[in-house]
């Protein structure tokens, strides 16, 4: 690559579908590496479809691309040593806390030291590093660069609310039991009508969905979402969370400072179990109660997670990672091409 820029394609790695399925809003050509070591498989389209325009393609074609790419977007240290031979700007998504990495996957290094080696590497491959939220990008001592999800209300057909049951999407849940506060999740709806949906080995009865529209159906026909997490561990929402309030249910769930929810609005927090547990009774029995909070809960993630914003923020988190190879790799201080001034 040349000390200027390339205005080709962008290219992630095939995982965190939901996510890199937002690289839509950016509409720019995209290249998703698919086939990895311990990634059987490729794009799991149970989870989004494949973005319009977007190329699947194995690393190896990736890696002899004959042209260049504009932005190299990881999502783990391991994508970036995959990428190591390819010349360009590179970026990190941070999309859980250290500290719930590590207690997931049993990490066995400290993890003051495993924070300090991951700064190191960034700083030496001159990767910039972007986090889906303020907790994570601390919890890696990252907080200069915060891009959190976006939900459109648009991609959703109108509510219905005619399960009179509860919803709850998560994946792997066993293993996260402490991340997202699954004892107090089952103290309060234990004994109420919930619907389980993600891929969850070990938990019979509980299914992922077929796919992005059986999702939303999902979505459309229950009465209200649930979402418990660790405040220190993980946000007080996810992906998923902001879907669910997109397609209109009002969400419970713990009290948590990153929680999105007005409480009495467009749903109800609470630390006791028993108090949380009433509030999902009154949902189940009072449909228009429950549409007039997901009403409330649609307006608030189309005021504060909109696609637009995200749109806008990643793109100049892009525009960061071009100067900080620029700067460091190429040895030019000039700014970067504006990303969004460039033709897609």
């Amino acid at each position: 690559m040349s000390q200027s820029l390339s205005q080709g394609p962008l290219l992630v790695f095939a995982c965190h579908e939901a996510w890199v399925y937002q690289l839509r809003l950016l509409q720019r050509p995209l290249h998703i590496v698919v086939g990895l070591r311990g990634r059987p498989g490729g794009w799991d389209e149970r989870m989004r479809p494949v973005p319009p325009g977007a190329r699947l393609v194995p690393l190896e074609q990736a890696l002899h691309n004959p042209e260049p790419y504009r932005c190299i977007i990881a999502h783990n240290l391991s994508d970036l040593l995959e990428a190591k031979t390819l010349r360009g700007p590179r970026l990190l998504v941070l999309h859980e806390t250290l500290d719930g990495a590590a207690r997931e996957q049993q990490l066995a290094v400290p993890l003051d030291e495993f924070r300090a080696a991951v700064a190191q590497f960034v700083s030496l491959s001159s990767t910039h590093v972007v986090a889906v939220s303020r907790l994570k990008g601390r919890s890696w001592g990252f907080t200069q660069d915060i891009v959190p999800f976006s939900a459109d209300p648009a991609d959703h057909e109108p509510w219905e609310g005619a399960l009179a049951r509860g919803l709850r999407v998560a994946n792997h849940i066993l293993r996260r039991q402490r991340i997202l506060r699954w004892d107090f999740h089952q103290q309060a709806f234990g004994d109420l009508p919930v619907t389980l949906v993600g891929h969850n080995p070990g938990m019979d009865g509980v299914q992922a969905a077929a796919g992005w529209a059986h999702l939303k159906n999902i979505f459309r026909q229950h009465r209200f979402y649930i979402h418990t997490a660790e405040p220190h561990l993980e946000d007080g929402y996810n992906m998923a969370t902001l879907e669910a309030m997109a397609a209109g249910l009002p969400v419970l769930g713990n009290r948590h400072p990153t929680s999105p929810v007005e409480h009495g609005v467009s749903g109800f927090l609470s630390d006791d179990p028993v108090e949380l547990r009433g509030y999902g009774l009154r949902l189940l029995e009072d449909h228009a109660l429950a549409a007039r909070m997901g009403a409330a809960a649609r307006e608030a993630v189309a005021k504060c997670f909109s696609g637009a914003r995200f749109a806008a923020d990643f793109a100049r988190s892009i525009e960061r990672a071009e100067r900080l190879w620029l700067e460091r790799v190429c040895g030019q201080s000039r700014q970067a091409v504006p990303f969004a001034e460039v033709p897609a």
